[in-house]
């Protein structure tokens, strides 16, 4: 069982360390945005998931209210639980109720894709390892982020800031090189988000990127429905 612990310790290293580098932007956007060190860390510490947390800092910011926010959060996270339900499939028997509810809290992109990537079942133990590293790793990030963005000059932290964007980009490029309805759906909601900051400047800048997100991936899905069996 410790071996199992170490190897997914081992095994989250590389995305521990990746994690450090995009949760310092996010820490010095959270102080950007008027939070404090101890807010951004507790954030971070309660929630893993870096668009979520980037949308929720900026409803904060913008003073928008807890219905902007939980909508916005499903909408973003949604695909957390279908990462849970394919992975609940490669479990083995060791998983209890309570297990799977605390493992179910750490799965992210990153480790959803090393954990299905196993060649055989694995454990409860291997998924507390694979997900402490990289927790870790978000963790300190977002503390050394917030912290720096206190002492930073504000033109040096506004360009660090844009550190957590960079991800997102480096994200959705791949695919879209590949796929053309990725290509729409992406210009589809710079679009709209954009129409709606001009034109309709009341929407919460939340809730304008849950508008745009809908909206894009509708029109999307009616172009280019995915076929049956893929």
């Amino acid at each position: 069982m410790r071996s199992d612990y170490l190897k997914g310790m081992y095994h989250g290293l590389p995305i521990g360390l990746g994690y450090l580098s995009v949760s310092f932007g996010f820490g010095i956007t959270a102080v950007n945005a008027g939070l404090s060190v101890l807010e951004a860390v507790g954030i971070s510490l309660t929630n893993l998931t870096s668009a979520g947390q980037v949308a929720g800092v900026a409803i904060i910011a913008a003073a928008g209210t807890l219905i902007e926010m939980i909508i916005t959060q499903l909408v973003i996270n949604i695909r957390y639980s279908l990462m849970a339900i394919s992975l609940s499939q490669k479990v083995d028997g060791s998983f209890n109720t309570l297990q799977r509810l605390l493992v179910s809290f750490g799965i992210t992109d990153e480790i959803y894709a090393v954990a299905i990537a196993q060649p055989n079942k694995i454990s409860a133990t291997y998924m507390k390892g694979l997900i402490l590293t990289p927790m870790i790793g978000w963790v300190c990030g977002t503390l050394l982020g917030a912290v720096a963005g206190n002492l930073l000059p504000q033109m040096l932290t506004a360009t660090m800031g844009i550190m957590l964007y960079g991800m997102f980009i480096a994200i959705i490029l791949p695919p879209a090189k590949k796929q053309h309805s990725i290509i729409l759906a992406i210009g589809l909601a710079v679009a709209i988000n954009t129409l709606l900051y001009y034109c309709l400047p009341m929407i919460n800048s939340g809730f304008a990127v849950v508008i745009s997100a809908l909206l894009s991936s509708v029109v999307t899905a009616l172009f280019f429905p995915v076929k049956e069996g893929e």
